[in-house]
């Protein structure tokens, strides 16, 4: 292989933002957030909106997870300016 063009291969936490599940595995994704671990040391942090505990896959259960309706909820609320 050649020597520089790999990104880095490490340990990145990765938290499940519908849950607050989290857990710790190898990745090369960036992030500039960082976590304490359970073992004291610190890791860049990956935030999910789904993971094998909220997907109904895993879970047996349905759970809507609605992320796009957030945006339709603050224009509601807040209106939009529309182009005349």
């Amino acid at each position: 292989m050649k020597e520089g063009i790999h990104p880095d291969y490490r340990f990145v936490v990765f938290k499940d933002i519908s849950t607050d599940y989290t857990f710790l595995s190898k990745s090369t994704a960036k992030s500039k957030e960082t976590i304490t671990w359970e073992d004291g040391n610190e890791y860049p942090l990956i935030k999910l909106e789904i993971s094998s505990d909220s997907h109904p896959f895993f879970t047996g259960k349905q759970k809507l997870v609605d992320t796009a309706g957030r945006v339709d909820k603050f224009y509601s609320r807040y209106g939009k300016k529309k182009g005349k």
